[in-house]
């Protein structure tokens, strides 16, 4: 008998509510369909179903596709009881269904394109093994990245608002959503005869003594060279700027509570990211977030492919050529290429390079020809090197010696 004889595969189309699963064999010819509800009660009862369709001497083999989301809870439930759980990434049960002469989409088809799929790359497909650990990081991670989208949103529209009441409020202070500067927007949204004594003595108090009379006096002749601006509904207008402020409070608030959780959960991990230069917490739990465990990759390599860095060759006829790839985990790719971003650029008080090797590697690479964006790119494929060292072996990062004749990475 055949390995492939041995599995009954499983595929599952996963849902808020409820799961629907398909089941075939190795010739994938469907043998049943099942709907369970999506709560560890109805699980029971569909792996005691499915052991009864089970005959002796065969295994289940089943699929999920969002084994972070909706299907999380199932794959967990399914690899307690011992049994073989892929993830299965949705490009190719989506590529399996466009393969067919008639495109169809409900959820037994879906389900079946994912059992389809066991079927043909069973031993290629990764293990689907959720963390708790990794998975709550993930998800404080998707939060904070919401939070910050928000906080975007509000920003633009208290600057269409103080465009109104104060045309020349870029000039008050260097950042409008600062924290002198929101204090200052809740307590005068709109011109109000205030006098510089009375301005400098609350923006002493706003800004714990960091802004004095001068900013004060700016502030007043900036007003009053842009003239009366007062108009209908001003009060109106003044309640919509106090209420912009107090919800980039909030959410600045709500940020700070999420980072805080954030440095709590990645001091279990015990990684020593924010050793390299660039990462920090939001960084370095951005990379953790996307990556998981970092054991699944066997090696560095594999881990530059998930994140769409290597090139690919394309080809044919015996003619061809390497090209970027622009598949891959492209959230991990942006991570690595803002990182690089920041190893090769020189601070701007000193005028000295934040990585002096790097930037070293970068301009001799582009000495040797290659564009910018090339030479970026190797970097790029190097830090994935040091970050998988450093997350496998838990170790610091150790800035290397540059020597006058080499740079060593």
């Amino acid at each position: 008998m055949h390995d492939k004889q041995k599995h009954l595969y499983v595929g599952v189309d996963l849902h808020k509510q409820h799961h629907v699963a398909v089941i075939i064999n190795c010739w994938q010819e469907k043998l049943g369909e099942i709907t369970f509800e999506n709560k560890p009660s109805a699980f029971s009862k569909f792996l005691l179903e499915m052991d009864k369709r089970t005959e002796k001497g065969m295994t289940l083999a089943f699929g999920l596709e969002d084994v972070g989301g909706y299907g999380r809870s199932l794959a967990q439930f399914l690899a307690d009881h011992g049994q073989l759980v892929k993830e299965v990434n949705p490009a190719l049960s989506y590529a399996e269904r466009k393969s067919h002469m008639t495109t169809q989409k409900s959820d037994n088809w879906d389900a079946e394109c994912v059992a389809r799929i066991l079927v043909n790359k069973l031993d290629h497909l990764s293990d689907a093994k959720p963390d708790d650990l990794f998975w709550s990081i993930q998800q404080l991670v998707s939060r904070r990245n919401a939070l910050v989208k928000a906080q975007g949103a509000l920003k633009n529209q208290l600057h269409i608002q103080l465009n109104h009441n104060y045309p020349s409020y870029k000039k008050f202070f260097s950042e409008v959503d600062g924290k002198t500067a929101l204090a200052f927007w809740e307590r005068f949204p709109s011109p109000s005869g205030v006098t510089i004594k009375q301005l400098t003595t609350f923006l002493l108090e706003a800004s714990t003594n960091t802004c004095s009379v001068k900013k004060a006096t700016e502030i007043v002749k900036l007003v009053e060279e842009d003239g009366l601006i007062k108009k209908e509904y001003q009060e109106t207008r003044d309640f919509l700027v106090r209420s912009i402020v107090r919800d980039i409070l909030f959410k600045k608030q709500e940020m700070g509570y999420v980072e805080r959780e954030l440095k709590e959960l990645m001091s279990l991990l015990d990684f020593q990211l924010n050793t390299m230069p660039g990462i920090e917490l939001v960084t370095a739990s951005a990379l953790i977030a996307e990556i998981g465990d970092v054991r699944r990759f066997p090696n560095a390599n594999k881990l530059a492919r998930f994140a769409g860095i290597v090139p690919v060759y394309f080809g044919s006829g015996g003619k061809g050529k390497m090209h970027k790839s622009k598949h891959g985990n492209r959230a991990l790719h942006a991570l690595f290429y803002n990182l690089v971003v920041q190893q090769v650029q020189v601070a701007k008080g000193s005028k000295l390079p934040r990585n002096p090797v790097f930037h070293a590697y970068y301009q001799r690479k582009q000495k040797e020809g290659k564009t910018k964006g090339q030479a970026l790119v190797c970097i790029m494929r190097r830090l994935v090197n040091i970050v998988y060292g450093l997350m496998k072996y838990k170790t610091a990062y150790e800035l290397p010696i540059r020597r006058e004749k080499e740079e060593v990475l």
